[in-house]
């Protein structure tokens, strides 16, 4: 459970990168070697960022619409490798919650991204097999 405590360096943190950068960057903008699998996302200053994004996006992503949302990450486009997070993100998906989560299709969402600029199938694939992420 969160303490009082873990919400007051969160929301110092959340008003810090506001002030900085006008929001919360995403997670390739602040670490951007990283593989979205890494086990950096789970621990330390990487499931720290994680979770300042996620309370931020939270309270703004009900003030948006979505072509706030698909702006927002214009300003910030993913890797390749993160599409599928920008999709989770963008289009308030949880495959964790479907019925196979390692099945879930995200192909109509691949044909989003790709007519949006953004990247294709293809593409997220190619990077997330890359080998130079086996070192990391």
């Amino acid at each position: 459970m969160v303490g009082s405590g873990d919400t007051d360096w969160m929301d110092e943190r959340i008003s810090e990168l506001v002030e900085e950068y006008s929001s919360v960057p995403p997670p390739w903008y602040m670490f951007p070697e990283t593989h979205p699998y890494d086990m950096f996302w789970r621990m330390g200053r990487g499931e720290s960022h994680i979770m300042v994004f996620n309370r931020w996006w939270d309270r703004e992503k009900g003030n948006w619409d979505e072509a706030q949302r698909i702006e927002y990450f214009r300003r910030w486009p993913p890797p390749p490798r993160w599409l599928t997070w920008m999709i989770d993100v963008i289009w308030d998906l949880n495959p964790l919650e479907s019925e196979n989560p390692e099945e879930f299709d995200y192909s109509l969402y691949f044909a989003r991204t790709e007519l949006l600029g953004f990247g294709t199938q293809a593409e997220y694939e190619k990077d997330l097999d890359d080998p130079r992420w086996l070192n990391t």
